[in-house]
């Protein structure tokens, strides 16, 4: 299965390509350029494979949560993308896609895994999954909401459940309330892992195509979480 993926919705723009089991990747943190450097990223991974466009099967995006602008970034091009190549495309959470890789990175498969990333006016963009068998379990959704709440949520967790927590994000050093959190119950067993990656969006963006969750260019919508957000859909639209 031959994928591009890419993602804007932070300070990070990533790019990766998985082509006959090889995966090519370019990440860099780079604020306020990725309408710059998107593209030539892309072209980069292209190129190094020797493939074009045409080579793919599917395309798959950080749908979100993240900034606005970066959010709309990613999404206008894979719909730009979708659009000149006829491919479909899977939208990837970028809270999942943390998770996914604090999964890669740790040994301990009894764990929550926290995510909160810093969505400004005092709150974080939080969801906790759980590691299983058959992959990552939702165990409190996607949300924005004021730090008290997203550890309200992981300490109603804790209490019924035995599981350590591994906490991901910008979020947590972002409120001193969750710093304070997590240095008190995660301790040493913490992650490093504190902006989304493309790469860690492949294997979900694979999941979704064999399952037939995936959606034409004009489907194509980005998730913000907060309400008083609009989108220009593509014509013919509501």
């Amino acid at each position: 299965m031959n994928i591009l993926a890419i993602d804007t919705a932070t300070e990070a723009c990533s790019v990766a390509l998985q082509f006959n089991d090889i995966v090519i990747t370019r990440f860099e943190v780079c604020p306020q350029q990725h309408s710059q450097r998107l593209l030539p990223m892309v072209d980069d991974v292209l190129k190094e494979a020797q493939v074009t466009l045409g080579d793919l099967d599917l395309l798959a995006f950080g749908r979100g949560p993240g900034s606005f602008t970066g959010v709309r970034i990613a999404t206008g091009m894979i719909q730009g993308l979708a659009l000149g190549t006829g491919l479909k495309v899977a939208g990837v959470s970028t809270l999942e896609a943390m998770a996914n890789e604090v999964v890669s990175k740790t040994e301990n498969k009894d764990t929550l895994i926290a995510v909160a990333s810093d969505a400004r006016m005092n709150e974080v963009y939080f969801a906790v999954y759980a590691q299983s068998h058959s992959g990552l379990v939702l165990c409190v959704e996607e949300q924005v909401c004021p730090p008290d709440i997203a550890i309200e949520k992981l300490n109603a967790l804790r209490d019924s459940s035995s599981a350590s927590v591994i906490a991901a994000g910008t979020g947590w050093s972002a409120y001193k309330e969750l710093e304070q959190w997590k240095s008190e119950v995660c301790g040493e067993v913490t992650s490093e892992v504190t902006l989304p990656n493309a790469q860690y969006m492949l294997k979900h963006a694979l999941d979704a195509y064999q399952k037939g969750e995936v959606t034409e260019a004009v489907n194509v919508e980005p998730v913000y979480l907060r309400d008083k957000v609009t989108w220009k859909k593509l014509p013919g639209r509501e």
